[in-house]
């Protein structure tokens, strides 16, 4: 990185601290400090609320999935937008017409206050888990960047976010949001731009499609059954829309966003927003990712975009075996380059055909070799991680993109890290000051709560650091978030829709039935790791299965408690 690219980086970072800490200074309530003032409209809504899930592990993980796998991952967010519409018609009404300050007060009015109870601590659980990951995913980064270590980075970026969030709340996470997704938005499209612009002459944006599809990046779509893929039509339509009603209705971290809302018109304008522009914004950085894979097609590429891993074979006994690997990968990539131009050139239907199945094969040959240097990774350093999906963006990143865009990006990194990290650290704090400490302790002014509030956000901040030096690379780290969301997810959300629709069931049966789900869904995501590994889990079937089995459990339960009376 040059001078300059510090520049851009420290001053983007910079601003956002020092404008989201000045125009929130003045948030003296409960009211304006946890609900922004209900002053939000629907296009601040709206972007907070995407801002809020499009953490840096969207940016850092999702180019990198498609380089691997293609777009298949797209599907993963097919029933958000039908999950939108629910919300809008259901749940924000609701608690609009309550003035809940969190989605778990809800569920205290309708059953009783060890539900609520449950399901705060349930959700502070799985987002403090979550909110740790975030804050790891651009230490990875800078930690590839500098040379520095996972710990100190992790420490600079929490206290970052800490600042601006103790500072100004909800407001102040709402505000900063805009800069920030602004900021997004440029550096990608941007980045998108320079990579078709990096590529050979003769190549256009309908030739590089060409190359992607002739290397099955652009499978969209996958109508199968097959529980060991994890992203199908059919998961993402069904169990995406309960991880998305689960999510986004009863996640604090995203609740919070829409209850800043001015009205329940604006609160739902802002979640349908969201429903529109969700799933077009991931189709666009996953193709940013396949387009990173065809500019490999022309370019040379390390066989493991991990560095700390590549160090760690080239000074070890194994350093000529990995030297030998990397003379076979120059010369595969010569040959897949001419391979690539001629399938790109040639207009003969049949040339095209064998020429795909002959860059099929070479990209095979590739991936081999790739296989082998893990082997070799895994033999210098055991504990090595071999794993480089997370790598891939941030590698091209730093190779190939010229000064000061090479800032703007791992700003764009780090904006969405904060942003993210921000909303979370903000719904833990006010679920545990409101629906944990208020609730057990005697009334006080708005003044304490406010102070409460604040300590209770930097005894996450200090929660969510500690978790992320010791977190580690999944099979990567968007599908390590969505594994824990998903499995904690169903449960809540089936307790919440219970709580709607059916009025029978007491606060007894859905508590005793919500703990023994849970305990279920604890034990088959751990058989399902020790079965499959935890890299092939299909974890969006987590959300259906343990909606449906707590909303079973809570009738019975309740059926069986009547009878006994009788």
């Amino acid at each position: 990185m040059q001078l300059i690219d510090w520049i851009v980086l420290g001053g983007t970072l910079a601003f956002i601290v020092l404008y989201g800490t000045y125009k929130t200074r003045k948030n003296n309530n409960v009211t304006d400090y946890l609900k922004g003032g209900n002053s939000s409209n629907w296009w601040t809504i709206g972007l907070s609320v995407m801002a809020t899930q499009a953490s840096a592990i969207t940016f850092l993980s999702t180019p990198g999935q498609a380089f691997h796998s293609g777009m298949g991952f797209v599907q993963f967010y097919f029933g958000l937008p039908i999950a939108m519409v629910i919300i809008s018609m259901v749940f924000i009404p609701l608690y609009h017409k309550l003035k809940v300050f969190t989605a778990y007060e809800f569920l205290e009015g309708r059953f009783d206050l060890k539900t609520r109870t449950l399901t705060a601590i349930l959700f502070l659980i799985q987002r403090g888990l979550a909110a740790g990951i975030t804050i790891f995913a651009p230490s990875i980064i800078l930690s590839a960047v500098l040379g520095w270590d996972l710990v100190t980075l992790n420490i600079i970026i929490g206290t970052l976010v800490i600042i601006y969030t103790v500072s100004g709340g909800t407001k102040a996470v709402s505000v900063t949001q805009k800069q920030q997704m602004a900021v997004i938005f440029a550096g990608m499209f941007i980045t998108f731009l320079i990579i078709l612009n990096y590529l050979p002459l003769d190549i256009s944006f309908t030739k590089a499609l060409d190359i992607a599809g002739a290397g099955g990046k652009l499978n969209v779509l996958d109508f199968s059954f097959d529980l060991s893929n994890r992203y199908t039509f059919w998961s993402g339509i069904i169990g995406g829309t309960f991880l998305a009603l689960s999510y986004f209705g009863t996640d604090q971290s995203q609740v919070q966003r829409y209850l800043s809302g001015k009205s329940v018109r604006e609160s739902q304008m802002g979640l349908i927003m969201n429903g529109l522009l969700k799933v077009p914004m991931q189709f666009f950085i996953l193709l940013v990712g396949v387009m990173v894979f065809v500019f490999y097609q022309f370019n040379k590429s390390p066989l493991n975009f991990n560095p700390a891993a590549i160090e760690d074979v080239r000074n070890s006994e194994y350093a000529s075996d990995f030297q030998q690997l990397e003379i076979d990968k120059k010369d595969l990539d010569i040959s897949i380059k001419a391979k690539q131009l001629q399938f790109a050139n040639s207009e003969d239907t049949s040339e095209r055909e064998n020429l795909s199945k002959e860059i099929i094969y070479l990209n095979g040959l590739e991936d081999g070799l790739r296989e082998e240097t893990k082997t070799l990774i895994v033999k210098a350093n055991p504990d090595a991680e071999t794993n480089d999906k997370d790598y891939v963006f941030i590698h091209f990143i730093l190779t190939n993109l010229p000064r000061g865009l090479i800032g703007l990006l791992l700003a764009v990194i780090l904006s969405a890290a904060m942003s993210s990290t921000a909303s979370e650290l903000n719904a833990l704090a006010s679920t545990t000051a409101m629906d944990l400490y208020k609730r057990n302790t005697k009334e006080r002014d708005d003044k304490h709560y406010v102070k409460v509030s604040k300590w209770f956000t930097l005894l996450w901040g200090a929660i969510a650091i500690s978790v992320a030096c010791v977190a580690n690379l999944f099979d990567n780290l968007i599908n390590l978030v969505n594994f824990i969301g998903s499995v904690f997810y169903g449960t809540v959300l089936g307790i919440f829709l219970i709580g709607f629709f059916v009025k029978f069931v007491k606060g007894k049966a859905i508590f005793i039935a919500g703990i023994f789900t849970q305990t279920l869904m604890i034990g088959i995501s751990l058989y399902l790791i020790y079965l499959l590994g935890m890299d092939k889990v299909p974890f969006l079937w987590l959300n259906l299965i343990g909606c449906i089995a707590v909303v079973l459990f809570a009738i019975i339960l309740q059926v069986s408690f009547k009878k006994g009376k009788n």
